[in-house]
């Protein structure tokens, strides 16, 4: 029979050998561009993968969550504040988060984790994506590459020869069409087809992604007779429904999405090939974890997201004569809506 004071000694020196055995309790910052998705499917993966990998938010592990409202300064702000605080990483989601990042903490002792910045090369964290980091950055970039994207269209839509492109005024749009203009420009596979850029001024806000799609409108009417389909931009009116819905509303021509509610929540468009937002969240925790265990930043390779999804409402290519290829079919799986 064990003795009740051993039992006793136990029970009172039980959390300190637990703690001890997880190592020392870590502070991470997070701080996304905005609230809203991705960033917050992106966030909630991320805390779960942590949470699986030994660090448990409120146990071994302190979190302190802010958002820019997609204001690069007040984002600045707060990162040069933290700076000196004891944090043992720091994590910023977006682009705009990304770029407060580069400008207040490049080369600071603190290491970052990016996710889901949709250029991090044009933003000067990182050189490339098959080279070790340059600084104290590392992370995970958002899209889905051009060269897909463009595939995934002409896949769908072997005849279509012109896309109509709506975007916001804002750093992500700016990088994602600059990569799109170079691969019309350089890529023989797409010498023939073309892309209409249009742009809206960004709204920031709670209603903003509603008003910017408003603002879209008049754009949508005059590119509507000249397109064979309109893609969403890799931007906030991108990533929201709002815009989906005035396309599907005004347009006779199919929308390709950006993200898979575009298709599986019944937002407006036809067809989408996405960034798969759990995989961003738990390639940035694993990244988190080795930098928890010792591994420098400089060890730790930035990737692009590793898994991708497909959703395809037959409905709506029914509604624009669109034979869907079995092969597509298959990739939707379940996100293929009847």
């Amino acid at each position: 029979m064990i003795p009740l004071r051993f039992l006793i000694l136990m029970l009172l020196i039980w959390p300190i050998l637990d703690l001890a055995a997880q190592g020392q309790p870590r502070h991470l910052l997070i701080l996304d561009s905005q609230f809203g998705n991705p960033y917050d499917e992106i966030r909630a993966a991320l805390l779960d993968r942590l949470a699986e990998l030994g660090h448990r938010q409120g146990d071994n592990l302190r979190i302190s969550l802010h958002t820019a409202d997609n204001r690069v300064s007040a984002a600045e702000r707060l990162l040069e504040q933290a700076a000196g605080q004891g944090y043992d990483a720091i994590y910023v989601g977006g682009t705009v988060a990304t770029l407060a990042a580069r400008r207040s903490l490049w080369r600071k002792p603190v290491p970052v984790v990016f996710a889901a910045a949709t250029d991090p090369v044009g933003i000067g964290v990182i050189d490339g994506f098959e080279q070790p980091p340059k600084a104290n950055f590392s992370g995970v970039s958002y899209p889905v590459p051009p060269k897909a994207r463009l595939r995934f269209v002409r896949q769908l839509l072997p005849q279509a020869r012109t896309l109509g492109l709506i975007h916001a005024d804002m750093p992500q749009s700016h990088s994602y069409n600059r990569w799109l203009k170079e691969l019309l420009e350089q890529d023989p596979e797409f010498q023939d087809l073309r892309i209409l850029f249009r742009s809206v001024p960004l709204t920031t806000g709670e209603h903003g992604d509603r008003q910017m799609a408003e603002r879209a409108l008049p754009l949508i009417q005059e590119l509507d007779g000249q397109v064979d389909a309109f893609i969403k931009p890799n931007d906030q009116l991108g990533t929201r429904r709002a815009f989906a819905e005035v396309v599907q509303r005004h347009a006779s021509k199919p929308l390709i999405g950006l993200v898979k509610h575009d298709v599986t929540q019944g937002w407006g468009a036809t067809a989408v090939i996405y960034p798969s937002h759990k995989s961003i969240g738990r390639q940035a925790a694993q990244m988190l974890h080795q930098l928890f265990s010792g591994t420098p930043i400089q060890a730790i390779r930035p990737q692009w997201p590793q898994l991708y999804g497909y959703a395809v409402d037959l409905g709506k290519t029914r509604r624009f004569d669109i034979q869907v290829p079995l092969g597509l079919l298959q990739l939707a799986g379940e996100n293929v809506i009847h």
